[in-house]
């Protein structure tokens, strides 16, 4: 439920963004940073419950996530670039379509942060 929301506010935001005659790089970059932010908190709370909000936890948590974030941020814009500009892709289609591999990897990613982060803690 909350990858589909994290999708929608990225997608609702780029397209309000885009419509408000805002570059579409410029779009899709604010577009992520709210989704981003949004998922983090989801992910840390309801996905994978990690109950720990001490900072030594807390930062080693946003770091990986921010880290793993950039990466598939960076897929996303170099995707968009191509199916926009060199494929020629509608703008809002091709970001659906590089929504769903960007969901896929982040997903296995935040499972990896949040889980390898309560592991230390259990084994502490």
């Amino acid at each position: 439920m909350f990858g589909v929301l994290t999708t929608l506010i990225n997608i609702v935001s780029y397209w309000l963004l885009v419509e408000m005659s805002i570059n579409y790089i410029i779009s899709n970059i604010i577009a992520n940073i709210l989704s981003i932010l949004f998922a983090f908190i989801t992910n840390k709370i309801y996905v994978f419950k990690s109950v720990q909000w001490t900072t030594a936890v807390l930062s080693k948590e946003l770091s990986m996530f921010l880290t793993s974030r950039a990466l598939t941020f960076g897929l996303d814009v170099a995707l968009m670039y191509v199916l926009i500009d060199m494929v020629v892709m509608n703008d809002l289609i091709a970001k659906c379509l590089v929504n769903i591999l960007v969901i896929v990897i982040n997903y296995v990613c935040s499972k990896f942060i949040f889980r390898q982060t309560q592991n230390s803690i259990e084994h502490m």
